[in-house]
């Protein structure tokens, strides 16, 4: 199977990246003949084990860890879970969880399964957010109690890309002697952290949102943080996750975050330039048309756009005409005619939410190709809203 991806305008990052060049060229040699299992005890494996060491260090490098505290998994979603039930058993005398109403699925629907547990159930409390996407601190403290286990919340939302205040809240959960863990999927790589700094227990990352491969992720647990293993195997990643390491990815999530330290400063001025480019180009062009989410508060590559009176899907559809890869705020896709439970928390009408629009950019993206999208966008909107009867009845 071929894809024209050069005929392609790609701004659905926040669902996945392209694999860097850079990232490909270092995979490589690991698909072919540097095959050996990195925990055997010949040279042959073991020469495969001292890179697997020198990509830990690269990730720990971006995130400001010790190598020690990485551990290497699937995927997001993985390290999400493997955080959340390592803190319900380190401490099962507590059944509370804090977490928000627009957290990403792997941590909404973990956290409804547990609440639903026969003879084990949890409290989970999903904390609201203001019309901007942004939390109440005041409201989370309020929260916290002797019984929670843990607080999991994102530290930048997948679809609006808003940010929230990770160090304020985990400090506040270390003075209740509470577990903190955030999902920073969306995070690293665009934006500087650094947990030599903040009182973050566990943090997710997922190699394909930063232009690794798909099927490799990150669980970050800070020294001395009670742990308890999710895979259970052999001694693989210190004991913390059995099952023998994905190499190949591995090497590759290294050489992606060795990467992403080198552009931060592009990802921050460049893209966020081309972000607001097209978001105030499109705003400033259809009529009806709003921002979702904080205006400063958020990732530089993300903006979330709502065309009141249209379908989301039906946008993405007159879009996919030309090659334009975004994606809908709405659940429609699914079978559900509900649009997107974050806009749905934060107040966002109807009318607008179910005709919402996530670009999320990256490096790749170029000035023409947002002129291009400029240049488009509006009369979809038109066309589509001459078939609405909302946009007709207004």
């Amino acid at each position: 199977m071929k894809c024209d991806a050069e005929k392609v305008i790609y701004m659905d990052n926040n669902a996945t990246t392209r694999i860097a060049p850079e990232v490909v060229d270092a995979m490589m040699p690991f698909l072919t003949e540097c095959y050996g299992n990195p925990s055997s005890m010949h040279v042959f494996g073991g020469q495969v084990g001292r890179v697997v060491e020198k990509a830990r260090k690269q990730v720990a490098d971006l995130i400001g860890s010790e190598p020690s505290e990485i551990t290497f998994t699937s995927c997001g979603t993985e390290s999400d879970s493997t955080a959340i039930l390592s803190a319900l058993q380190a401490y099962p005398e507590k059944r509370h969880i804090v977490t928000t109403r627009v957290e990403h699925p792997a941590i909404k629907h973990l956290c409804e399964n547990l609440s639903r547990m026969t003879g084990h159930k949890y409290r989970i409390t999903r904390l609201q957010v203001e019309s901007d996407g942004t939390l109440d601190i005041e409201k989370y403290e309020e929260a916290l109690t002797e019984d929670t286990a843990i607080v999991s919340i994102m530290w930048a939302n997948n679809e609006t890309g808003v940010i929230f205040p990770v160090e304020k809240m985990a400090s506040i959960a270390k003075e209740h002697g509470i577990l903190f863990h955030t999902d920073a999927v969306q995070a690293v790589g665009k934006i500087a952290i650094d947990l030599s700094t903040i009182d973050v227990d566990f943090l997710s990352l997922s190699g394909h949102k930063l232009h690794a491969p798909k099927g490799v992720g990150v669980l970050y647990v800070k020294k001395g943080t009670p742990f308890v293993p999710f895979i259970v195997g052999g001694h693989q990643e210190g004991g913390r996750r059995g099952g023998t390491e994905n190499v190949a990815s591995i090497i590759g999530l290294g050489r992606a975050c060795e990467l992403a330290q080198e552009m931060m400063g592009e990802e921050n001025s460049r893209v966020r330039a081309l972000r607001d480019r097209l978001e105030q180009g499109l705003l400033a062009s259809v009529p009806k048309s709003m921002l979702n989410g904080h205006k400063v508060d958020r990732l530089p590559n993300t903006t979330n756009i709502s065309f009141e009176f249209v379908e989301g899907e039906a946008i993405l559809l007159h879009m996919n005409l030309y090659n334009i890869c975004a994606s809908s705020g709405s659940a429609c896709t699914s079978g559900s005619l509900e649009p997107s439970h974050v806009l749905r928390a934060m107040g966002v009408p109807f009318t607008a939410a179910h005709g919402s629009i996530r670009f999320s950019l990256s490096i790749y993206n170029t000035e023409a190709e947002v002129d291009f999208v400029l240049e488009k966008m509006p009369p979809i909107i038109a066309e589509l809203r001459e078939l609405s009867p909302f946009w007709k009845a207004e």
